[in-house]
């Protein structure tokens, strides 16, 4: 597995659980301290500092502290590692598409000039 591949596995184990992805959109409004982000999830906050702890482990958002206060927010940059990658399907399932629908008319005209 390379290198690419591996960082990418680890962006989508941590976007797969409902609560980090709920984090991550709270965090693209701007910075959160840990008790802000955990309030509307009921559970217990050490069970939600988990969930920011594989965000910042997979590079998803970036923490400091200030006194007693972690505040978190957005890293993009793993992110756009995403969308490339994404994108880069979408063009290839595009470009599929488009060579089936040409060989669909190539067989529907051969039909009617029959």
């Amino acid at each position: 597995m390379t290198y690419y591949s591996r960082k990418l596995n680890d962006v989508f184990q941590a976007l797969a659980d409902p609560t980090r992805r709920a984090v991550l959109q709270r965090l693209s409004e701007g910075a959160a301290s840990t008790l802000e982000l955990a309030r509307p999830f009921e559970m217990a906050l050490p069970s939600f500092t988990r969930h920011l702890k594989m965000l910042e482990k997979f590079g998803l958002v970036k923490s400091k502290k200030s006194g007693r206060v972690r505040t978190y927010e957005l890293a993009p940059k793993r992110l756009q590692a995403v969308e490339d990658w994404i994108l880069e399907r979408r063009k290839l399932w595009e470009r599929r598409l488009d060579q089936l629908d040409a060989y669909l008319l190539t067989m529907k005209e051969d039909d009617h000039g029959q």
